[in-house]
């Protein structure tokens, strides 16, 4: 294959592609949210005051109204305001009012944040998990198909919430500790420059077994979310198939299965937790040692007369706060790890998704009346999944408004594939697909796939009512329209005995109907859409003869009209076929009407009695 070929998204490409910074990653959900982080950072600016001005009242009760000293001219002038005199009853009841409304305003303080912070990091919650399931929605039926259901849910509902913690951690917690570790050693250093540099050389000790833990938490964070999804993953295919697993006795090797996920994840968590009070007790054998020093210096200077009683206990109160915002910060980075863990597998999917772009600008394609609309045009279509494995090759046709074009040929042809880049559920490699003149690249998808109509070998339905899933095309079809579709795909009959008619609730997958009886909602499914292109990719080739029989009918009358493409199996079903394509090896090798086909005794003659049990030694004579 020529390496210089242009290819639309070969998967090669998207695996190759760069997950981006983090942080530039989560900037426009954080960005969106300005109004909420002003009302938090405001709150937070006020509570670091409310931190600074905490112990000042007991500073007052001490050094004043029990010690004696002068108060500070400051004191004085709000006393005299107030027509106050300054006795030592006075101090005391004023020191603990204000004490009162200081520590009343902190809590409140503290509980805006929370409230604050809860509002608007779930919003960013909300943006990301919305734009990870459109994501996922938008992806190459491939890319999705090769992820485990459970790992995808738990990116989704779980580590979607890494982009509230990630910006909490990386900005609301560091700007309040910030803001009380300036406050308090500013303070601090007004009452004693010395015992503030001590203070200080905490810092980096502490610094260091952060960094050192860090790294340990985040590993085993992400160990631990790939358990759990492999864990979730496991339970939920093991309910979808669950008349599978009991009839090929699988529960024995699932039960091991899921002992082996679960010791797996409970060996993860009580690492990462020693990895996280061994951290714990590390810094608080750091701060212990360097509170004592500065409790036995200070204790010195109070005897020395260089420091009053009460400015050492304001002193000793700020170097809580100092140890409490250190730790806060120094915890940050734990955290930022874990959430880094969380957020790297959301990234993964956002930046390395494969799926097919939309052009800016794309134009709506025009719905034309059918007979004149849905014409199709195949011009030199490469296109595998695999970089460097193509499935097809150099395929060129044309089907016309309201032919019906048969595609056969043997397993792994290309016949599926062939038919799925006609809703651009892939881009070709080389070549093009053109819908009414139009080519596909160049027009909406929406307006694409809107006139195209899917009736599959599995028939997927959905978790909800009869009605819902016959009018899942057309959210606002009427009862009347659902019901005619019904009549018209013979399943208007089973569905009114069903408990409830067309609002019963069929089970997932459709899983409380018959084989036939979920082919015929497709089919009603596929009649109300009313699309002018019609897919029809084995429909009846998971069924028993005589339930195909009983819809072959319901097919004609689907294909009535419509551009149709009728990929087969058993080659009854293309009993209606305008024109059949033989492809084999992903390439067209014969085309023509069925009675020239069989007149020129090549592929499809020997494909057809083949079907009919004549031994290969008859066809070849």
């Amino acid at each position: 294959m020529n390496s210089t070929r242009v290819r639309a998204f070969p998967p090669a490409r998207a695996a190759g592609r760069a997950v981006r910074p983090r942080l530039i990653a989560i900037v426009p959900y954080v960005a969106k949210e300005w109004k909420g982080l002003i009302f938090v950072f405001a709150a937070t600016l006020l509570s670091a005051g409310m931190v600074v001005l905490q112990p000042w009242p007991l500073k007052i009760i001490v050094d004043n109204a029990l010690g004696g000293a002068p108060v500070a001219e400051t004191l004085a002038d709000g006393l005299e305001a107030l027509s106050l005199d300054p006795t030592r009853g006075t101090l005391i009841v004023g020191a603990a009012v204000a004490g009162a409304l200081i520590t009343a305003l902190s809590a409140g303080l503290s509980a805006a944040i929370t409230w604050g912070w809860a509002f608007t990091g779930r919003r960013m919650v909300f943006d990301l998990m919305t734009t990870l399931f459109h994501t996922l929605q938008r992806a190459t039926i491939t890319y999705v198909q090769r992820r485990r259901v459970g790992d995808l849910l738990e990116r989704l509902t779980v580590d979607t919430y890494a982009v509230q913690a990630l910006s909490s951690e990386l900005l609301v917690s560091p700007a309040h500790q910030l803001l009380a570790i300036g406050g308090v050693t500013y303070v601090a250093w007004q009452l004693d420059p010395g015992l503030t540099v001590l203070s200080l050389i905490l810092a980096p000790a502490m610094s260091l077994s952060a960094l050192f833990f860090g790294e340990k938490l985040k590993r085993k964070t992400r160990q631990g979310r790939e358990v759990e999804s492999k864990l979730s993953s496991l339970v939920h295919q093991t309910f979808t198939a669950i008349p599978l697993v009991q009839a090929f006795g699988g529960m024995t090797r699932n039960r091991e299965r899921f002992k082996e996920l679960t010791s797996q994840s409970i060996a993860v968590s009580q690492e990462g937790i020693v990895a996280k009070h061994s951290y714990t007790i590390v810094n608080g054998a750091t701060f212990a040692i360097g509170s004592a020093v500065v409790l036995f210096v200070g204790g010195m200077r109070v005897l020395a007369g260089s420091l009053t009683v009460g400015s050492l206990l304001v002193f000793l109160a700020y170097l809580r706060s100092i140890r409490a915002s250190g730790e806060g910060l120094l915890n940050t980075y734990g955290s930022v790890k874990q959430a880094e863990a969380k957020l790297d597998r959301v990234l993964e999917i956002l930046d390395t998704a494969e799926r097919v772009e939309e052009k800016p600008g794309a134009r709506k394609l025009e719905r034309l009346p059918l007979g004149r609309g849905g014409h199709v045009r195949l011009e030199g279509v490469t296109f595998g999944y695999e970089a460097n494995r193509p499935v097809l090759h150099d395929v060129s046709l044309e089907v016309r408004p309201g032919e019906v074009l048969g595609v056969v040929g043997a397993t792994g042809s290309g016949k599926s594939t062939l038919v799925s880049l006609i809703p651009r559920f892939f881009d070709p490699w080389e070549g093009r697909v053109l819908f009414d003149g139009a080519d596909v690249r160049d027009v909406r998808l929406s307006s694409l796939r809107d006139q195209v109509s899917l009736v599959l070998q599995e028939p997927f339905l959905l978790a909800m009512s009869v009605a819902d899933n016959i009018a899942y095309g057309r959210p606002g079809a009427s009862r009347e329209e659902i019901i005619a579709a019904a009549e018209a795909a013979q399943a208007d009959r089973f569905i009114r005995e069903l408990p409830n008619g067309y609002d019963t609730v069929i089970g997932e997958r459709g899983a409380t109907l018959s084989g036939g009886q979920r082919q015929r909602v497709a089919i009603a499914r596929a009649l109300l859409k009313d699309a002018p292109v019609l897919i029809l990719d084995e429909p009846t080739s998971a069924l028993d003869a005589e339930t195909e029989d009983s819809l072959l009918d319901a097919l004609d009358r689907l294909m009535e009209g419509r551009t149709t493409f009728v990929v087969a199996h058993r080659l009854s079903t293309i009993r209606r076929a305008d024109r059949i394509v033989v492809i084999e090896g992903g390439r067209v090798v014969e085309e023509g009407p069925a009675e020239a086909l069989l007149a020129a005794q090549g592929r499809y003659h020997q494909l057809l009695r083949l079907q009919e049990g004549v031994p290969q030694e008859r066809v070849s004579a």
